[in-house]
């Protein structure tokens, strides 16, 4: 017997601003410290969305907010602020 796989996209399953603030927020309790997990997920919120509007009122273009979320890409924090912004999301910090 041959099993098939489907091609799996987080970005597919983001359908709400809650399940992406409570993703975006677990990669914080997980990452390790580099923010990469954290790129990472922003990256999986930001396909889910229309990019080009969203690079542009972060004043990028769609190739550089792809690129600044890419694996090889190590966005400023304040490239991270704009794009959390541009979301529509709010930082919280808690104890």
């Amino acid at each position: 017997m041959i099993e098939t796989f489907a091609r799996w996209d987080v970005a597919d399953h983001l359908r709400t601003e809650e399940h992406a603030g409570l993703y975006l927020e677990a990669a914080f309790e997980e990452d390790l410290g580099d923010g990469r997990l954290i790129c990472a997920v922003l990256s999986d919120i930001v396909c889910g969305r229309e990019m080009r509007p969203l690079a542009e009122e972060i004043g990028m273009t769609r190739e550089e907010l792809s690129g600044a979320l890419s694996e090889n890409g190590d966005p400023s924090f304040g490239t991270v602020l704009k794009i959390v912004r541009a979301l529509g999301m709010r930082w919280r910090v808690g104890s």
